[in-house]
């Protein structure tokens, strides 16, 4: 029996394979093997085979519903500078605005406050909380917030001089529909700017009261 042996011989070249037999009679055979090319790879864009799913929607997930809208407007009988510092008195809020039961400023940090929210309607007491935070006002133009915690909301109210002793007052508010209300989210937007209807109109008589005890 006879033993044999492969080797390899690279060159920049070639490959040689040589395949040796340890005899006399038996002839060294060499073969030349063609350089190894790389192989070659396709590119496939990430995600292309991906399948949209609930856990891959473009949409965050958010346990509410979504964001409902609603503004009022309504022209008073004060300078816009009276209308501005009266409802930047955040804890009278509740004098004029019949759903909100009070406002607490924090001591320590006047820019926020903690709302309270207790009304019935549609069958049911509904009662919320939230801490707003006001953002840097405009003077005698624009005081606007955001809710940090609780009951998601935003909001503004802009006043638009009408004449030396009248303004415009225009307050938009969004916030987000609790799981509770979804069952009536169709006519809580018309129901919310009922509510708030009223209360500009009890602002209005409001400031008139305020501005000729001054």
């Amino acid at each position: 029996m006879c033993s044999s042996a492969i080797s390899f011989i690279s060159s920049p070249h070639s490959l040689i394979l040589t395949h040796v037999f340890p005899t006399k009679t038996n002839p060294i055979f060499n073969c030349r093997v063609p350089p190894l090319k790389p192989p070659s790879f396709i590119r496939i864009p990430y995600g292309s085979f991906k399948k949209p799913s609930f856990f891959t929607s473009s949409k965050p997930f958010s346990p509410l519903m979504k964001w409902q809208d609603c503004t009022v407007k309504m022209e008073i009988d004060v300078p816009a500078s009276v209308a501005y510092q009266l409802y930047s008195d955040r804890e009278a809020i509740p004098n004029w605005m019949p759903f909100v039961s009070s406002v607490k400023v924090l001591e320590d940090k006047p820019d926020l406050s903690r709302w309270f929210v207790k009304y019935k309607a549609f069958g049911r007491n509904i009662e919320y909380s939230w801490l707003a935070k006001n953002m840097q006002p405009i003077p005698n133009q624009k005081i606007h917030w955001r809710s940090l915690e609780g009951l998601g909301n935003r909001g503004a109210v802009r006043f638009y001089p009408k004449g030396p002793s009248s303004c415009l007052v225009d307050l938009r508010i969004s916030y987000e529909v609790p799981q509770l209300l979804i069952p009536v989210a169709s006519v809580l937007q018309p129901f919310m700017e009922n509510l708030l209807e009223r209360g500009m109109d009890r602002f209005a008589k409001f400031a008139k009261s305020s501005s000729s005890t001054r």
